[in-house]
């Protein structure tokens, strides 16, 4: 595996040599925050002398990145992701896709040979490790042992200059920007993602995915489809890595188990294929991450994957226990739009949650979460099936039921659940409520037909391609299922909400059309039914109480559902 942010000790010394290293062309061209960061950081001022900014131009500095960095057309900017790592996001004028380049602490001349040294060192304390198998507990061991193998000295002439190191038998010699690097390139290789740990800690990806020879690739929330600085060059490089991956995550590969499905530490989700007979580009992988604060509904409607009059509606349904089902194709944000909607179940209900693999994120106290267990490698296990989750979860008496991702025959329990009063809600592979119904009655999922009107809404998302080309995350439909007429064998479908792709709004195209809100939502809250169209003025007075929350700024997940919690109290949003 390489890595474009690498710089030789030669590099280093011609660029510094010679007085103050910042009293250089490219230090004045550079923004003041990048003149600050680049003085604070030797790594950072490293990278750029390495950088080719004659070709690129001089990169913007970024401290926080916001929407607006989401329009530009041919991005070349610098921002911070923590623990000194910073991120340059660079133009690629040939390619689709533009360069993410990690810029770590380790790009400090000379660190590979210093490593090596530190290494060898380490092996006289490797009874300190014992007993450290929490990543935490271990790191805080690793930093403190290089604190003892290593001793701090100024350098001489600069920066970046190199000090005669001797390595005695009592400690190493380095500069503070040396130990630095050490320190993080210890914890990131012995505890951490090696040469991932960058990609896993931006907040900013939200997936990493290797196809096999040549570069990463990385899906960014602002920047779209990017290639990372991280490459392979053979096939037998990416099965050593995809090898030692496996591993280290407690899940090894196997010619006999080429495929595995874990979770990170950090709750991300990664799949790997080994070897080439499965796979005939090779082993390869793919990381989706996870995000510690879910967005909020407020956050969606920021982002125009729905609107205020969607949510309120949403929230209706909700609270009356109608059963719902997101239903998309692949990274359409099904389990994102999912997470968000769970703001709007009664603060006090009890929440059962049931996947394949943990993903669903439900900010109410009184959550049990239930996660599939395969078949344990020993005679002390047993294998926990997504059937056997939820026959369980009925009798726990759930208020509501949270499948993760609806596939096979738990699907049929799922909808007996359903009529037995326990309202559901699930996400679905499917780009329509018209092939939704056709998967769900078909094998192997295999629900009656006469059971499909007990689903009452089905939301459609969909990545859609605005005018100019950006892609993006839509609300493309909502949709009340009303009834199924076995004589012509067909179902009775309400569109309420339908996106324009010309506009790119969404249409209240259900207005005084629907069944949910006239016929049940509104007798379930004391509505008369000559009076029943009053429900449309009670949503709309919802929405616009949604978007003063936005102007307030109560748009994070967990405090949203704070003031919904808050609001249900008091006897508002019931």
């Amino acid at each position: 595996m390489t890595t474009r942010t690498q710089i030789s000790t030669e590099e280093a010394r011609h660029a510094h040599s010679g007085g103050d290293p910042f009293d250089c062309p490219l230090f004045r061209m550079l923004p003041t925050g990048l003149q600050e960061q680049s003085r604070a950081q030797p790594h950072l001022w490293a990278y750029l002398h390495s950088a080719d900014v004659e070709e690129f131009g001089t990169p913007e500095y970024a401290p926080v990145l916001g929407r607006n960095h989401k329009e530009i057309a041919r991005p070349n900017l610098i921002y911070p992701t923590g623990k000194g790592i910073f991120v340059h996001i660079k133009p690629d004028d040939n390619d689709a896709r533009d360069f993410y380049v990690a810029i770590e602490p380790n790009s400090i001349p000379g660190l590979e040979e210093l490593m090596q040294q530190v290494d060898r060192r380490m092996v006289d304390y490797v009874d300190a490790l014992e007993g450290t198998e929490d990543p935490e507990r271990r790191a805080e061991v690793l930093l403190e042992l290089v604190d003892r193998i290593c001793e701090v000295r100024e350098a001489v002439g600069g920066v970046f200059s190199r000090i005669f190191r001797r390595s005695s038998p009592r400690k190493i010699q380095v500069t503070k920007a040396e130990l630095e690097g050490v320190k993080y390139m210890i914890v990131r290789d012995k505890t951490g993602m090696g040469p991932l740990e960058p990609m896993i800690a931006d907040g900013q990806i939200e997936d990493i995915s290797c196809s096999g020879i040549g570069p990463l690739f990385i899906e960014h929330k602002l920047f779209g489809g990017l290639k990372a600085s991280i490459s392979f060059t053979t096939a037998e490089e990416i099965d050593r890595f995809v090898l030692r991956l496996s591993e280290k995550i407690g899940r090894p590969v196997t010619f006999r188990e080429p495929i595995v499905d874990a979770v990170l530490p950090d709750g991300s989700r990664v799949n790997i294929v080994f070897g080439g007979d499965v796979s005939k580009r090779g082993s390869n992988f793919t990381i989706r991450k996870f995000s510690e604060e879910p967005l909020s509904l407020l956050d969606l409607i920021s982002f125009r994957s729905l609107s205020y009059e969607m949510a309120a509606y949403l929230s209706f349904m909700l609270r009356e226990g109608m059963n719902i089902f997101v239903s998309g194709e692949t990274a359409s944000g099904k389990t994102t739009l999912l997470n968000a909607m769970t703001t709007f179940i009664r603060p006090n209900a009890k929440i059962v949650t049931i996947e394949d693999t943990p993903e669903v994120q439900v900010p109410h106290p009184n959550w049990t979460r239930g996660v599939v267990r395969g078949s344990s490698r020993d005679a002390s296990g047993a294998s926990v099936t997504m059937m056997d989750l939820l026959k369980a979860s009925l009798r726990q008496r759930p208020d509501e039921i949270i499948i993760g991702e609806i596939r096979g025959e738990e699907g049929s329990v799922a909808f007996q659940a359903m009529q037995t009063g326990h309202a559901c809600m699930a996400t679905f592979h499917a780009s329509s409520v018209e092939k939704l119904i056709q998967r769900l009655t078909g094998s192997p999922i295999n629900v009656p037909r006469t059971y499909i009107d007990i689903l009452n809404v089905v939301v459609v998302t969909s990545q859609v391609a605005l005018p100019t080309g950006r892609p993006v995350r839509r609300v493309i439909s909502i949709n009340e299922i009303i009834g199924y007429e076995p004589s012509t064998d067909s179902f009775s479908l309400v569109e309420i909400f339908r996106w324009n792709p010309y506009t790119d709004e969404h249409e209240f195209v259900g207005y005084h059309n629907s069944y949910l809100l006239e016929h049940v939502v509104s007798p379930k809250r004391g509505i008369s039914p000559n009076n029943r169209r009053r429900i449309y003025g009670e949503l709309e007075q919802r929405s616009h109480v949604l978007k003063k929350l936005t102007e307030s700024g109560h748009t994070g997940f967990r405090d949203f559902y704070s003031v919904m919690a808050k609001a249900y109290r008091e006897g508002f949003f019931r």
